[in-house]
């Protein structure tokens, strides 16, 4: 498709934060009538380009223009005036008023001064049915809806006010496949009408299939401008997000292959409501394994399944000595379980309490032996030995929240520690760490599988599952769609492996309630 004029240009864009460069020269230029998609791995910097495009940010250096002039706009509400919509990953609804409250939450439309339901029902009408949500009554609140519903409400809204340029960041993360194919459906026929569409997705095979362009950021630079999306194979767009390094080189450090034991994970023919169905495998003491896929996976249900946070379905789940699986967070840290999440301070810390108080917590939980405060000189004393072990700066009267990222991170391997774990799950454990402390959490992992415990591992960074993990198991769509391994176990590899697996693309994620980060 031949390139109009563009309508939305960015050029040579630069934005830092507290000495971080999250922009270094990116550029996008977005023309009516085709979608441009743009991709890059977290932290590539798509969110803060959206921002600056918006106008809820200024760039520390570049230009945005809409049409050729400095645009006349600063922030989302005088972007949509000025005709740019955004639907952001995180929807922006109110489930308790209704469905058309939601489409106008500013107030329906006016007809000579005047309010008009009449002309807010028309317009409802025809952007609802074009979604295939003619059936949802507009006086439903809206929190009674499921969350593909909800989505599909959130871009009707964008729609309703005629926008010429329309970002559409992860729209189809909570959409199942008829959905998807709905809303691609609607995104031509938008386009065909002269649309300019912004289309930021992990789904690669998903933005081959709709885009007329894509661009590529990496480590804030736009690597990959506009290229048409017909000449751009699978292979080479995973290149042009993570560039030409060669694999991670840790490879020999990685656990030596497990002997037959009875302390082993099993999942069976398991399925459940986050989105997981008919998974088969077994995870077995003195290795790490890792698990990977795009957001709805069903990865993340896996490790949720084991900590207690979601309950099957159907099939049967077994921990290390044949015990089922447990029925709630806190019998999970009773039989042994650990979860070191990526997000510390909403799940991991107590940053206003000592160092001590966070990591006697768990054990606290566990063995029920009474208040911590109680048995204060003991908890302390276990805190220390923690604190060198895992070279924890600070002192165990140090308010966690006085210290660095990376040393509240150790401050959550801590507390797990303190419960002598059998099973171990990690959910992003490194995130907003730098390297050096990524360096020692890795070693503390690999030490906790020679000391015979099982270990499951998640993380959006890719590099960390090449690096950490024995083996990897890909899921797609709630199914294991393969398992990597030695040297084929690259971050390559696991992008391909996540995007277009064995048994092939499919249309549409499944409704994973939680996400990961993403830039």
């Amino acid at each position: 498709m031949a390139a109009a004029s563009p309508i939305l240009t960015a050029r040579d864009l630069v934005k830092s934060y507290g000495g971080v460069t999250a922009l270094d020269g990116a550029g996008i230029a977005l023309a009516a009538g085709e979608v441009h998609a743009l991709v890059g791995e977290n932290g590539a910097g798509k969110s803060t380009l959206v921002r600056m495009l918006l106008g809820i940010e200024r760039p520390d250096g570049g230009t945005v223009e809409l049409e050729g002039a400095p645009r006349p706009y600063a922030g989302a509400r005088q972007a949509a005036a000025a005709g740019i919509a955004v639907v952001a990953q995180e929807l922006s609804l109110f489930p308790d008023l209704t469905v058309l409250e939601n489409l106008y939450p500013y107030g329906p439309p006016r007809r000579a001064g005047l309010t008009s339901p009449s002309r807010a029902r028309d317009g409802a009408r025809e952007v609802l049915t074009s979604l295939g949500l003619a059936h949802v009554p507009w006086d439903t609140p809206l929190g009674r809806l499921d969350l593909a519903d909800r989505q599909l409400v959130e871009i009707s809204r964008a729609l309703l006010g005629r926008p010429r340029v329309l970002v559409l960041d992860e729209p189809t993360s909570a959409l199942p496949a008829d959905a998807v194919e709905r809303l691609f459906a609607v995104i031509r026929r938008l386009v065909v009408g002269g649309l300019a569409v912004l289309y930021i997705s992990h789904f690669l095979e998903e933005v081959r299939r709709l885009a007329d362009r894509i661009s590529v950021l990496r480590d804030g630079r736009t690597v990959m401008r506009g290229a048409p999306a017909g000449e751009v194979s699978l292979d080479a767009l995973v290149a042009a997000m993570l560039g030409d390094g060669p694999p991670p080189a840790a490879t020999a450090l990685r656990s030596s292959p497990a002997a037959p034991t009875a302390d082993r994970i099993g999942f069976t023919g398991v399925s459940a409501a986050g989105g997981l169905r008919d998974v088969t495998f077994e995870a077995v003491a003195g290795e790490v394994t890792g698990f990977a896929g795009l957001r709805g996976a069903g990865h993340l249900t896996v490790l949720d399944i084991v900590c207690g946070r979601a309950r099957p379905t159907a099939g049967l789940v077994t921990l290390p000595g044949g015990e089922p699986p447990p029925r709630d967070v806190r019998r999970a840290v009773a039989a042994g379980v650990a979860f070191v999440p990526g997000d510390r301070k909403r799940y991991g810390l107590m940053p206003d309490r000592a160092v001590w108080e966070n990591t006697s917590a768990a054990s606290w939980l566990a063995r029920g032996d009474g208040s911590p405060w109680l048995r204060r000189s003991r908890h302390v004393g276990r805190a220390l030995a923690h604190a060198r072990r895992l070279r924890l700066q600070g002192t165990p009267y140090t308010p966690v929240h006085a210290l660095s990222g990376g040393n509240q991170q150790k401050v959550v391997f801590a507390k797990w520690l303190d419960i002598e774990p059998r099973v171990v799950v990690l959910d992003d454990p490194t995130r907003g760490v730098d390297i050096g402390a990524r360096a020692e959490m890795h070693a503390i992992v690999r030490g906790l599988a020679a000391a015979g415990r099982t270990v499951l591992v998640t993380s959006t960074d890719l590099a960390e599952l090449a690096e950490l993990c024995d083996r990897v198991l890909v899921l797609r769509r709630g199914r294991i769609a393969g398992e990597l391994s030695g040297a084929a176990l690259t971050e390559h590899a696991l992008s391909l492996a996540m995007n277009a697996g064995p048994t092939g693309p499919e249309p549409g994620p499944g409704p994973d309630t939680r996400t990961a980060a993403d830039d």
